[in-house]
């Protein structure tokens, strides 16, 4: 063999498989992995993870819903804002790395928070998880009774779950001073209030996010071995940056932070897979045709698409028609990052 290329297959290539091609008739974007129905899986990251899941369990994956909503919402849109069914616990929002590792080593008696409850008027919120409970409750004592109930749902989620999807969305977060915990939103925005001694922060580095990565993934096998995950990079740009950046190099520099952190852990580890819903989104072959209006949300048409792909070849075959009984519909995101925007107002 004179050219090392020469045994690549067409899609290893540029021209035939981009240029040559409508980008609606792109296949081969990647290889997807063995699941059954019968598997449990768990969604959790950042908004874009809600596609993923809401597809799966309406095409009849054995999606985990650990905290099911109580029957007295009155529709399941009402129930979503309160943090139910939106992911596979009540967790909220994960949007760095920090969070998740943070959280396995709550649920598991490792870490308490010193600063875990904000006020807000004269309610209380989950620091951890604010963004769920819009109307906070009446005491501190009720905060932690409802985050250690919260506690027990994930722990039982990581240990029983078989697939773990994960969508990586932010490098940018802020901390306690006092013990390092990360939340998913700044104080201030949604509960509590901000001060610069007791907050600070924090855009994690490539290293850290990695570290990050593998921690969790050492924990979450040795309280289930046979675990596998997924990982994608949500394609949806920060709403805001708490850099000095221009929020359009500092959104490129977080994805990509993020997408080089996933293509690492699918290279070390075996049980860790990636599929490619920023790339098909975002990359410029796409130009822009799957954005909104607002040049970040993704359309309807856009989710389809990434959809498409991942339910092909042996995902396709297992889960590729919706259950006879129901109908597949528009899914409004919870995104606490959204809230960022009332800064401008």
């Amino acid at each position: 063999m004179t050219n090392p290329y020469k045994s690549q297959d067409k899609k290893a290539f540029w021209k035939p498989a981009i240029a040559e091609r409508h980008f609606a008739d792109l296949e081969d974007l990647w290889v997807p992995l063995s699941l059954k129905r019968e598997e449990k899986v768990a969604t959790a990251g950042s908004c874009f993870a809600q596609h993923i899941g809401n597809n799966l369990a309406a095409r009849g994956a054995n999606f985990m819903d650990m905290e099911p909503a109580p029957p007295l919402f009155s529709s399941e849109s009402e129930a979503r804002r309160f943090g139910f069914g939106v992911f596979s616990c009540r967790y909220g929002n994960i949007y760095t790395t920090r969070q998740l590792v943070q959280l396995f080593d709550e649920a598991h008696g490792n870490r308490s928070p010193k600063d875990g409850i904000w006020k807000k008027g004269d309610r209380f919120f989950d620091a951890l998880r604010p963004g769920v409970d819009p109307v906070g409750q009446e005491t501190p004592e009720k905060i932690v009774a409802l985050r250690q109930q919260h506690l027990g749902a994930v722990r039982d989620m990581f240990r029983d779950l078989d697939l773990f999807v994960f969508t990586l969305g932010l490098t940018e977060g802020w901390e306690s001073t006092q013990d390092g915990t990360m939340y998913p939103m700044a104080p201030g925005t949604i509960a509590g209030s901000f001060d610069a001694d007791a907050y600070v922060f924090h855009n994690l580095r490539y290293n850290e996010i990695l570290d990050d990565m593998n921690a969790f993934w050492e924990r979450l096998k040795s309280v289930n071995p046979g675990a596998r995950m997924l990982l994608t990079v949500s394609p949806v740009p920060l709403t805001a940056t708490a850099t000095q950046e221009h929020i359009l190099p500092a959104a490129v520099y977080s994805k990509s932070v993020l997408r080089a952190v996933a293509g690492d852990m699918v290279t070390d580890h075996a049980d860790v897979h990636y599929f490619p819903s920023y790339e098909i989104i975002s990359s410029h072959p796409a130009r822009g045709m799957f954005f909104n209006p607002d040049q970040r949300t993704v359309n309807s048409f856009g989710v389809d698409y990434v959809m498409s792909h991942f339910f092909s070849g042996s995902l396709g075959k297992e889960f590729g028609s919706m259950r006879s009984n129901e109908e597949e519909t528009e899914l409004d995101l919870i995104c606490d990052e959204e809230k960022l925007e009332k800064a401008l107002d």
